[in-house]
């Protein structure tokens, strides 16, 4: 199995989730500010650290299946993520994660004003444990 990144892109922070070495299980790993530029380079950077196989990245889509600006704006970032990567990067659907993770997170009793500097990592790790599970 492949050890993995999944990556949860947002406005404001990137989500950073990396599989464990056996490729069974995703575990948050970081959040990364936009605003502070380098995204691009930090992620590549934790490809190569992580020597990841795979690199996952949710593609935004709408209820009923179709791509929205979000996913225009995805597909950008793996263009541009693409001829450097070490390795293969993949599209994957993640509809609802910020909404899982929030729950789960609530569920784990953590307050919404907390949850802020967690959410982004744990919605790429339910992206990435869904990507993972496909894989068994």
């Amino acid at each position: 199995m492949k050890r993995a990144l999944g990556i949860d892109i947002g406005e404001a922070r990137v989500g950073v989730a990396l599989s464990d070495e056996l490729g069974m299980m995703a575990h948050p790993l970081e959040t990364i500010q936009v605003k502070a530029g380098g995204v691009r380079q930090r992620i590549l950077t934790l490809a190569r650290e992580k020597k990841a196989e795979a690199i996952i990245v949710g593609m935004p889509r709408n209820m009923n299946g179709t791509f929205g600006p979000a996913a225009e704006k995805a597909r950008a970032f793996i263009a541009d993520l693409t001829p450097d990567s070490p390795c293969p990067i993949i599209p994957w659907d993640e509809r609802l994660t910020t909404v899982s993770a929030q729950r789960s997170l609530q569920e784990a009793g953590r307050k919404a004003r907390d949850q802020r500097s967690v959410i982004d990592q744990v919605a790429a790790q339910i992206l990435l444990q869904s990507w993972l599970d496909s894989q068994a």
